[in-house]
């Protein structure tokens, strides 16, 4: 819960893949918060006296969760939200303000984007919400300490290049200093 508040302030790249993590564990522990509290958070925290706030906000998570039927996979709306306008800033930041670096930064990371989408199940899906499912994969990765190639780790090092000057513009466009037109 803190940790969510603070990096969607900070940085909206990690607080989605955070939140992607925090949906696939309340899906593990079969929506049952007091299980989630006492066997997820509870561990974690240095201070128990945090749990009631933590319970209500997985309480919170596990409503909106099942009221938009996401039961088995899928991101809440919010999510979803946040990757409608990261895409469109994208696009921005490529057509209307272009930006160089970025677009330097966009064409290193295209084959590697699209040799995720061919290898996913993602042939849906844009650009900007492929970058996500491929860092959060990479994190799942780690967390299961399997060993990632070269080749591979190339790839997601390009794609986290990309994401991250996203989400610093992205920062940058809600404080209101991005100026599309100053590059």
């Amino acid at each position: 819960m803190f940790i969510a508040q603070q990096k969607l302030q900070e940085n909206i790249a990690e607080y989605v893949i955070y939140m992607y993590q925090i949906e696939d564990v309340i899906r593990a522990y079969d929506f049952n918060v007091d299980r989630i509290i006492t066997d997820f958070v509870q561990p974690q925290l240095p201070d128990q006296s945090f749990v009631n706030q933590y319970r209500q906000w997985y309480e919170n998570l596990v409503r909106q969760m099942k009221a938009q039927r996401l039961e088995k996979v899928g991101h809440l709306h919010e999510l979803n939200d946040i990757l409608v306008e990261l895409s469109y800033l994208h696009n921005t930041l490529l057509n209307l303000a272009n930006d160089s670096k970025y677009r330097t930064l966009f064409e290193t990371a295209t084959p590697f984007i699209e040799e995720f989408k061919e290898r996913s199940n993602l042939k849906e899906k844009n650009h900007i919400e492929i970058l996500f499912h491929a860092m959060y994969m990479k994190m799942l990765l780690r967390l299961k300490k399997q060993e990632i190639s070269a080749e591979t780790e190339e790839a997601f090092d390009a794609m986290r290049i990309m994401l991250a000057y996203l989400a610093k513009s992205y920062k940058a466009m809600k404080s209101g200093e991005l100026n599309f037109f100053a590059n």
